[in-house]
């Protein structure tokens, strides 16, 4: 397990030698202990960035030779699979299928990038017809400069792809900031990007604090671009500090995402749907369908089988063979949902299941998968992201009335609709003030798709060729053609 910081294509300790723990979730045991960046290493690492992208000539690189870095890191990923996902499971607590997929997804992420950053190749530059015939001009995209990007501890190692690989195949350079709760992935992608032959300082790793080296990527004049994923509260603070130096930023922030079932619907595929929605990845997901709006014609049927279903499910540490609920990801993150259910139930919810500490587990941040019913409308349970294996569900009358319910929330990242009806169900899907909308299943995410949300759930969009926009300028380059006079002062 690496522990040094990344910066300029060398391993160093922190300038003040600050560390800070690596705690496994499923045992809450210290495992590791990794380097604290300062403002000072930031500045360092920024400093890095800027040189690689202003004078080492990384954004002069073609596409097609940006895309040869891009696919031996994804090549590195692979050949090294199995061992990262390791390391995600006892950095976040995910089961080990789980984490598996991941990887392979953030290799996928830098293959698919690599083909884009061709494309920008074929693609340099789009003329533009103007209305007078003595000028001509033209539209080219250019990378944006330095990118910093803080992203978050749900999928470590699958963020990091989804922000590194659109923005190395712009021909940004990145200073990149992973949680403090799980670090060990991101550095291991230093080391496959290092293995690589990456240039030095167009890729530098901070590991520390969000107060601290979060603070200062944020605050550095040398960044040109901000991308941050996580909770709302944060992103409106950088939002706000970006706007002193009119800085770029994109925001993947929260969600309460609704999920509807019409009375049409297979209750068995529903159950498997709802389940897959709330409880992958412990819950901690800012797509989670985690509230379920059940046409009233199946409503007792549905929540008996989900909660019989529910029961079901194997909790334990992620490297054990079957497990399905691994451990919340820290202490502070198994406090704040237990306290959510504790909430909900004073308010007036009723709990149909889970809600407390499994069985068997004294040690490990481990929570029951929870249903919650007769949720009030204007509780927090209802309305604020809990982030964790809790699922509010109640019934409805009519498409109106179910319609209404979903888009009442101030997120609009995703939503979900379930109906044998394919009229009504694109209907509906229409409807949804949101994002990101499945049909008849929950949470399936492609990279060739966009990813981001409406209202408070954040800004731009990553994924796709979405995501590598965030990380282009556009440039209109208008010349006078030989020969011409434009004749406004000199005759």
């Amino acid at each position: 397990m690496r522990s040094e910081l990344y910066i300029d294509g060398k391993w160093t300790a922190a300038a003040n030698g600050g560390t800070f723990d690596v705690v496994n979730p499923a045992t809450e045991e210290v495992i590791h202990k990794i380097a604290a960046a300062t403002a000072q290493d930031v500045d360092v690492a920024v400093k890095a960035a800027r040189r690689a992208f202003d004078e080492d000539g990384w954004p002069k690189l073609s596409g097609a030779q940006r895309a040869k870095y891009l696919r031996a890191i994804a090549d590195g990923i692979r050949a090294r699979q199995a061992e990262i996902a390791r390391l995600e499971v006892i950095d976040n607590g995910k089961p080990f299928p789980e984490a598996d997929w991941d990887i392979a997804d953030a290799a996928g992420c830098f293959d698919f990038y690599a083909g884009l950053a061709e494309q920008l190749d074929s693609n340099p530059e789009e003329p533009i017809a103007l209305p007078d015939a003595r000028f001509t001009s033209k539209a080219v995209k250019e990378p944006i400069g330095v990118a910093g990007a803080i992203i978050p501890w749900n999928y470590p190692l699958l963020m990091a792809a989804w922000t590194v690989a659109p923005a190395l195949a712009a021909g940004c350079t990145v200073v990149l900031k992973p949680a403090e709760v799980t670090s060990l992935t991101a550095l291991e992608l230093a080391a496959v990007a290092d293995e690589a032959g990456l240039p030095p300082g167009v890729l530098n790793i901070v590991t520390g604090s969000g107060s601290i080296a979060g603070q200062a990527i944020i605050d550095h004049k040398g960044v040109d671009k901000l991308a941050f994923t996580g909770s709302g509260p944060v992103g409106s603070k950088i939002m706000a500090a970006a706007a002193r130096d009119i800085k770029r930023v994109s925001l993947e922030l929260g969600g309460k995402s609704p999920f509807v079932v019409f009375d049409d619907a297979d209750i068995d595929e529903a159950v498997e749907w709802i389940m897959f929605g709330i409880f992958w990845n412990q819950g901690q997901v800012c797509s989670a369908t985690s509230r379920v709006l059940v046409q009233k014609g199946i409503y007792g049927r549905l929540l008996t089988r989900l909660v019989d279903e529910t029961k079901k499910i194997k909790i334990g540490d992620g490297l054990e063979d079957g497990v399905l609920l691994g451990p919340l990801v820290s202490r502070r993150q198994h406090e704040q949902v237990v306290a959510a259910i504790e909430a909900a139930t004073a308010a007036g919810a009723t709990l149909a299941c889970g809600g407390k500490r499994p069985e068997g587990f004294e040690t490990g941040y481990y929570l029951e998968p929870t249903v919650l019913t007769e949720v009030p409308l204007e509780s927090d349970a209802w309305r604020e992201e809990i982030f964790g294996p809790v699922v509010c569900i109640r019934p409805f009358s009519t498409e109106e009335e179910a319609i209404a319910l979903a888009n009442d929330s101030r997120f609009g990242l995703a939503a979900a609709v379930m109906s044998k009806d394919d009229v009504r169900a694109e209907r509906v899907a229409s409807a949804f003030r949101a994002g990101i909308v499945w049909i008849n299943c929950s949470q399936p995410t492609f990279t060739e798709a966009p990813w981001g949300g409406y209202k408070e759930s954040g800004i731009g969009r990553e994924l796709g060729r979405w995501g590598l926009e965030n990380y282009l300028e556009t440039k209109q380059i208008t010349r006078l053609a030989s020969g011409e006079k434009w004749g406004w002062y000199i005759k």
